[in-house]
């Protein structure tokens, strides 16, 4: 599974056409998305929050 940032990525990926499935919830560790590729393999979007 690869791993990449949410914010924009989700964006640009619906604007494609390519649905995504965002998590609402904000967990300790960060937030996530999910979306497949053609052949059905996962990718997940997951972002840290921000340093406090």
């Amino acid at each position: 599974m690869l791993n990449f940032r949410v914010d924009a990525m989700t964006e640009q990926l619906r604007t494609a056409g390519i649905e995504v499935t965002g998590d609402p919830q904000t967990y300790p560790n960060g937030r996530s998305a999910r979306l497949y590729d053609p052949e059905g393999n996962p990718i997940e979007l997951w972002q840290p929050n921000p340093a406090e």
